[in-house]
């Protein structure tokens, strides 16, 4: 029988009495219109190649990585509450700050 434990506080779950949530996260490099020179005297077709010649000299993990990465995670029902409440763990306090003048 497969053991799961919550993979932020690292308690066991009991497939019969614990419930247990998934979280899966998608991380991907956008490629939207900002990235791109609108300069019509470039050669695109040039500018491809030399990119697919050049990329035989990096390494596939490290384009992988900088391109797209899909991570999974098991947590209880504990630990999905707080992340819910704080998806990017970010510090609550420093959050909430607008950064108003004491005058």
């Amino acid at each position: 029988m497969i053991q799961y434990s919550c993979d932020v506080c690292k308690r066991e779950l009991d497939a019969e009495q614990d419930l247990r949530y998934v979280v899966r996260v998608d991380i991907y490099a956008a490629m939207d219109g900002a990235a791109y020179d609108d300069d019509n005297d470039s050669d695109h077709l040039e500018e491809m190649h030399d990119l697919l010649e050049n990329i035989e000299d990096l390494e596939d993990a490290q384009i992988g990585e900088e391109v797209c990465q899909q991570l999974r995670f098991d947590l209880c029902s504990e630990c999905r509450r707080r992340f819910i409440k704080n998806p990017l763990g970010r510090d609550l306090l420093t959050a909430k700050a607008v950064g108003f003048s004491k005058n």
